[in-house]
């Protein structure tokens, strides 16, 4: 599932599909008629004068579309074309997968092998990680792209020994097999094993065993300092508009999402591996059926996440699908298998969704929906009970979040709004759907209160369309107080003003408006921050707090306070 914060990027996420507020619900008639709403579709999200994407629709072996938008390189206002190179961050991952897949098949690694057989110093404590665990996220690994102190060092070229430090002292998240959690750096620990039983580099395995059999020359493992004919640069959106991605150096992303692509041949890709050309047929399958945890407090939940696949639905029509997320580009591979529907679309735009976007797309050329759960949007707005106050009151709580054991999520009622936060993250308005079920904001995540058999409300599921529906208890903990801005003289605001370097490339510029402040992190929205002190200020939208370091009444750096980092940003001159 994607893990975005307001004032931290987190990258390398898996981004979940999204069920489009608007797309088209009359069958489609013809091809023609379907590329011509695709193309209106994909002319509205990527302006010619803005970063872009390269698509490609198949649909029962006829190309629908097969075209670029936007800007592939705007320092010299080159267009992007279909036959362009791009980033495909985690999209990387069925790569893995496959490469373990036929180790297994040879017989050189079984999925039940324990991790230490290959890797013996990764114990983590002496638990057993099994492969097959690693390939599902069940393994417990920490994500160290979830980690703050990450941030600072995504320039630096790191040896496998160096980047597996990240996070192989860190306690697991919870005991292997009994929750899912998307994590980059059970990916990382497969291409070391990877290495391990092929005595050769990640690199060349992929390159020589799985591209070049299949005609993929276009395809690689990415190197910033090499030359790629037709490579696409990538985009976030700064302060003043449009900058070039921060840097992150492609040692990092390794098996979890150093890979780089064009549509054609991610489209070779998937029909090979669909067709069982890639791994035997019962390889594919096992690829494309949903892990169910094994044990514990969710057993039996299923995980909707196969090995280094997602098992997802576009309209309620079954569907195999990954997408990407890496500085300055986002993609989504999506197949529905059972219309022979196949949208390969590769982005250097990050403002846009491009899971939500394929999801429309393939929803335009089938011509609508299977009935599925509702979404509200301002076009669609919700038909759902008025609730009391006292009966919104009954669903505020702090509730467990199981895939981290100190995390919460914390909803509480503002009027007659209910809000959603989670520990260390944004706060979310929830948008009535029915009696206990609730939207996300306008994310297609839904909640869903859960009562015992008295009434009371004991628990939240929370449906984000990727991987498992858990169940979150509620505890007795007391709501968290909320924080209460203090006057503090707000002309002195001036001097806390400037750009302040949380990593190269990756900025917080603080700006004043008359008697507010606000903090703008690289990439990201800008959002008011209130004082608790003249020194320290906190966001009302997401978990975090700024302390400003002053020298001569100047601020000369900050420290941003999240999710349990104390992260120094000195400033910029």
């Amino acid at each position: 599932m994607r893990r975005t914060h307001a004032t931290l990027a987190v990258l390398l996420a898996f981004l979940p599909a999204a069920v489009p507020a608007n797309a088209a619900e009359s069958a489609p008639g013809s091809a023609a008629a379907a590329a011509r709403s695709v193309d209106a579709i994909l002319s509205k999200a990527y302006p010619s004068d803005g970063p872009g994407a390269a698509v490609l629709v198949r649909l029962k072996g006829e190309t629908i579309l097969r075209k670029g938008y936007g800007m592939a390189q705007m320092d010299f206002g080159i267009p992007v074309a279909p036959e362009q190179v791009f980033e495909i961050g985690s999209v990387t991952k069925q790569f893995t997968a496959a490469v373990v897949l036929r180790l297994a098949e040879e017989g050189r690694l079984s999925l039940s092998d324990s991790l230490t057989k290959f890797l013996p110093e990764m114990t983590f404590g002496g638990t057993t990680i099994t492969i097959e665990e690693l390939l599902s996220h069940t393994s417990g690994v920490p994500n160290y792209t979830d980690m703050p102190e990450w941030i600072p060092r995504w320039r630096e070229d790191m040896s496998l020994d160096t980047l597996t430090g990240l996070f192989r002292n860190k306690p697991l998240d919870f005991p292997p097999g009994t929750l899912w959690n998307y994590s980059n750096s059970g990916f990382i620990l497969l291409g070391a094993v990877i290495e391990k039983v092929t005595g050769k580099t990640y690199e060349d395995v992929v390159e020589k065993e799985l591209f070049a059999p299949l005609g993929m020359t276009s395809t690689r493992y990415g190197h910033q300092e090499e030359i790629v004919h037709g490579r696409v640069a990538g985009y976030v959106r700064g302060a003043e508009g449009w900058t070039n991605a921060p840097y992150l150096s492609l040692t990092q992303p390794y098996a979890a999402g150093s890979l780089m692509s064009n549509v054609d041949d991610l489209a070779l890709w998937s029909d090979a591996l669909e067709a069982g050309k890639v791994v035997s047929a019962a390889s594919r399958d096992r690829m494309f059926t949903p892990i169910v945890i094994a044990s514990g407090e969710q057993k039996g939940v299923s995980t909707r996440y196969g090995l280094g696949n997602a098992i997802t639905d576009v309209g309620g029509r079954l569907a195999h699908e990954h997408g990407g997320g890496i500085h300055g580009f986002v993609c989504d591979l999506l197949r529905v298998p059972g219309e022979d529907l196949l949208i390969v679309l590769l982005s250097n735009n990050t403002e846009q969704d491009s899971n939500a976007i394929s999801h429309q797309i393939a929803l335009a050329v089938l011509g609508g929906a299977v009935a599925t759960k509702p979404r509200a949007t301002p076009a669609n707005p919700p038909v759902a009970p008025k609730m009391k106050e006292r009966d919104l009151d009954a669903l505020t709580g702090v509730y467990l979040v199981p895939e981290s054991a100190d995390q919460r999520r914390i909803v509480t009622r503002e009027g007659a709004t209910l809000r959603l936060q989670r520990t260390g993250g944004d706060r979310h308005d929830l948008v009535p759907l029915g009696v206990d079920l609730y939207q996300v904001g306008e994310h297609d995540t839904t909640i869903r209160f859960a009562r015992d058999a008295k009434g009371k409300v004991d628990a939240v599921y929370v449906d984000g369309g990727i991987g498992p529906v858990f169940r979150s208890r509620r505890t007795l903990e007391p709501i968290p107080a909320e924080k209460q801005a203090v006057a503090v003289a707000t002309d002195a605001y001036g001097a806390l003003c400037g750009i302040f370097a949380l990593a190269p490339g990756f900025d917080i510029t603080v700006t004043n408006e008359g008697e507010h402040l606000f903090a703008q992190a690289t990439g990201q929205p800008k959002f008011e921050i209130f004082p608790e002190s003249p020194t320290r200020f906190f966001f009302k939208v997401v978990d975090a707090q700024i302390d400003f370091v002053l020298s001569d009444g100047r601020a000369t750096a900050l420290t941003l306070h999240q999710g349990g980092q104390n992260l120094p940003a000195p400033r910029k001159p």
